[in-house]
């Protein structure tokens, strides 16, 4: 069986604090507290932060918890499985997408995978890029979605296309300035903030070089946001750019009726391909690979996203 100190991390990191993880583990405080203290010193690093109004926990404790947790979930269903009734897709598929922005992609394909697979139970986060690829790496993640060029630089990660590419827009509040410009240049926009979905690749790296080619400091005029509610309350608000989905933009009467879109390849030549990506020396599951060849396939349903 597993170590028993893990099940102790992830009730506290679920818990927010050593006393009530006591109650969900089942034991004493103090056997929760000696318990993730000598499991600490064994791995030379703080799990938690001990404060006043609970516990946190720290960069390293969140990786260690996510682990401990899909180890624990892992064998609870490994053992719970039935002998000579398989369903090889049952079980839990963790879906990571980056930036999170994109997660409206999944829908529709998810909701095929379920009617093809009832069994699978979906665990579905959005975060940005470098956090999706730490999870995916780790083993917290089966899978994730995203741009491909923000995943050329991890050589242990194999590559699916996904069927359908987005094409990317930049988008301004009405009544901007750029709008009263016939035909704004790259240095018209470099004369505002940007507010970009994530720090890597496809989208950072060409911003940054927006400035960078005009002499500007790219670290005073960029956001990085993922969230898309706070980025349209950001652009609605002030004269910085954001970067949407003209799919997103296009059925939304909401953000018609608030923003106006610009030519991205101003900013960005290139489109924004997407795809899959799974541990290349781990073999996929068969939910994982089911999803991937949804994916691949494309097919997606119309959607709206206010």
């Amino acid at each position: 069986m597993l170590d028993s100190r893990l099940s102790h991390v992830v009730a506290v990191s679920r818990a927010g604090s050593f006393t009530a993880a006591a109650g969900i583990a089942g034991v004493t405080q103090s056997a929760i507290t000696r318990s993730i203290a000598d499991l600490e010193r064994q791995i030379g690093y703080a799990i938690f932060i001990r404060t006043s109004r609970g516990a946190i926990l720290t960069e390293q404790g969140r990786d260690f918890a996510e682990r401990a947790r899909k180890l624990l979930d892992d064998t609870e269903e490994l053992l719970q499985r039935p002998k000579g009734r398989e369903d090889a897709y049952a079980g839990v598929l963790r879906i990571g997408i980056c930036p999170a922005s994109m997660e409206f992609h999944l829908i529709e394909p998810l909701a095929e995978l379920l009617r093809r697979h009832p069994a699978i139970r979906l665990d579905v986060s959005g975060a940005t890029f470098e956090r999706t690829v730490e999870k995916l790496r780790n083993g917290s993640i089966d899978i994730a979605v995203g741009f491909e060029a923000a995943f050329l630089d991890w050589p242990d990660l194999r590559r699916q296309p996904v069927a359908s590419a987005f094409r990317t827009a930049l988008f301004v509040r009405r009544g901007h300035p750029l709008l009263d410009i016939e035909n704004p240049g790259a240095s018209d926009i470099a004369k505002y903030d940007f507010v970009s979905p994530s720090a890597s690749r496809p989208y950072a790296v060409q911003i940054r070089a927006l400035y960078e080619d005009r002499g500007i400091d790219w670290r005073k005029h960029i956001h990085v946001i993922d969230f898309f509610p706070m980025v349209k309350r950001i652009v609605a608000t002030t004269d910085a750019i954001g970067v949407a989905v003209v799919e997103t933009a296009e059925h939304s009467e909401s953000f018609q009726s608030r923003f106006e879109m610009i030519d991205a390849k101003l900013v960005f030549p290139t489109g924004s391909e997407m795809c899959c990506a799974i541990r290349a020396r781990w073999e996929a599951r068969p939910a994982v690979r089911a999803l991937m060849s949804i994916l691949r396939a494309g097919g997606a349903a119309d959607f709206r996203f206010d």
